[in-house]
């Protein structure tokens, strides 16, 4: 577990690197709309969710994942280098698009690797714990993007560059140090894309599912965040500040929100993520200043920490073991449908009216999911 989680943080300092400065990269350098934005980072994440249906499904007709997840995070690592050689938008939104591949190729996967080697009875705390670790690279790729901004006067190619480093040692630990378990499947699953075998997710799996899809409506792309603060006129080289602020409140919270999760039910713990995502949007939608900004971002990564895990944790609670890889993949497959369409919205949204209809449409969301959990709630408990 703790190697895996090292794994994550590694890939995310190098992601997280490039992606705190690569919308203002596109908007201010490369003269991208907001709209645009929205498109390429909506398609980057979608085409990440559509991978790994199939690598979930393959991972269990092989009955291996940590094949899979090697591959996935490899070719990740290899296409950091083209985001400071990239001569165009079209390279860096080639550059997106394979690296989001490596990441739905690792995905589910992994995510089941975790679901196999946690014990039921931690199983929450499990997933807080890799959620932890991998938003503590979440924070520090863009701390080390300030650092390096403010060193090299706003050279977005430094960055870049250095951004490469711990994509290849996240692969290196990968390899040499996560063992995976031998998991003894009740049955062999030949065909886990086929009707007969989605239908044996079961009912409260899919209802997870469904309110997960919703609730996705309402998260748009963190880049919103970024051009968020730039509207209040926070300087370029400060601009990643809202990922380390939203990365802190979000590591502070995915383990203790897990490990609570473990002890009482997991719909009260997120509806509690869902109320802190609506005071979020609206801080947001009307803050004038650095500060509101700064207390509306921490809200955010603290709705995060409630939630993300969580909904892995209920996915592994209520999927057959022999089609974890296969249960991640939907799962995946129909949020990342759903984010496609949040951050078009979104986009939209912000060059119509502004950033406000963007927030507020988001607390809206967010309302009608916290309004449709009671209904799962009655659901997962007559399952």
């Amino acid at each position: 577990m703790w190697a895996l989680g090292f794994v994550s943080m590694l890939m995310d300092i190098s992601s997280e690197m490039i992606h705190a400065l690569l919308p203002l990269y596109m908007v201010t350098v490369l003269g991208t709309s907001v709209l645009a934005v929205g498109l390429i980072e909506g398609i980057a994440e979608a085409t990440a969710s559509i991978t790994k249906v199939f690598s979930g499904a393959l991972s269990d007709r092989l009955g291996k994942r940590k094949l899979l997840a090697v591959v996935g995070y490899g070719l990740g690592a290899l296409t950091k280098p083209v985001f400071p050689l990239a001569p165009a938008l079209e390279w860096l939104v080639g550059a997106r698009f394979v690296d989001r591949v490596g990441k739905g190729i690792r995905g589910a996967p992994r995510d089941a690797l975790v679901a196999d080697i946690a014990p039921a009875h931690l199983r929450g705390a499990a997933f807080g714990l890799r959620q932890t670790l991998d938003t503590i690279g979440a924070f520090t790729g863009p701390l080390l993007a300030m650092g390096l901004m403010w060193w090299t006067a706003n050279n977005f190619q430094t960055v870049f560059w250095v951004a490469v480093v711990p994509a290849f040692l996240a692969v290196a630990v990968l390899v040499f140090a996560v063992r995976e378990p031998k998991v003894v499947a009740p049955r062999q699953v030949r065909a886990p894309l086929s009707r007969s075998e989605l239908a044996r997710l079961g009912t409260p799996y899919w209802w997870v599912v469904g309110v997960a899809t919703v609730f996705t409506l309402a998260r748009f792309s963190e880049a919103f965040l970024i051009l968020r603060a730039e509207s209040v006129g926070l300087p370029l080289m400060w601009a990643p500040a809202v990922l380390v602020v939203m990365g802190v409140a979000y590591a502070l919270s995915a383990y203790p929100a897990g490990a609570l999760s473990d002890r009482v039910s997991r719909t009260a713990v997120l509806s509690a993520g869902l109320v802190l995502l609506v005071a979020a949007d609206l801080v947001l939608a009307f803050a004038g200043d650095a500060w509101g900004l700064a207390l509306g971002v921490a809200l955010w990564g603290l709705h995060m920490g409630f939630t993300q895990g969580l909904f892995n944790a209920m996915i592994a609670d209520h999927a057959p073991a022999e089609l974890r890889g296969t249960a991640f993949g939907m799962f995946n497959l129909l949020t990342g449908v759903a984010l496609l369409l949040a951050s078009v919205i979104a986009g939209a949204l912000w060059d119509a009216v502004g950033h406000q209809g963007t927030f507020l449409a988001g607390a809206g969301f967010a309302v009608l999911t916290l309004i449709g959990l009671a209904a799962v709630r009655w659901r997962l408990r007559a399952a």
